[in-house]
């Protein structure tokens, strides 16, 4: 992987790509990679990173990348339609 990076950064280079422009696409290309492997999820995403979420979620405002496209759609149903948990019938059953 290490000859693989040194010879894209190397086509860089003669490309007069700017430091700048090679970090911010890499830093998108990273984040994009692990927010589609986590599905839009940026609370895993950013524990994967080894950042906090704010700053992920920061970032990724930066880069502007959107996240609404890597979510599979799937949405949690209304609280009302949720069953109930064991766990809260017993705290207020105390």
């Amino acid at each position: 992987m290490k000859d693989q990076l040194e010879a894209l950064i190397l086509q860089m280079y003669k490309s007069n790509i700017l430091y700048s422009e090679g970090v911010r696409e890499f830093k998108k290309r990273f984040i994009l990679t692990v927010l589609q492997e986590n599905k839009g999820n940026q609370c895993r995403a950013s524990r994967e990173l080894g950042m906090h979420r704010n700053t992920l979620s920061r970032t990724i405002d930066e880069l502007k990348i959107d996240v609404r496209q890597l979510r599979d759609g799937a949405k949690r149903p209304p609280r009302s339609a949720r069953p109930l948990s064991l766990d809260k019938d017993k705290k207020t059953a105390r």
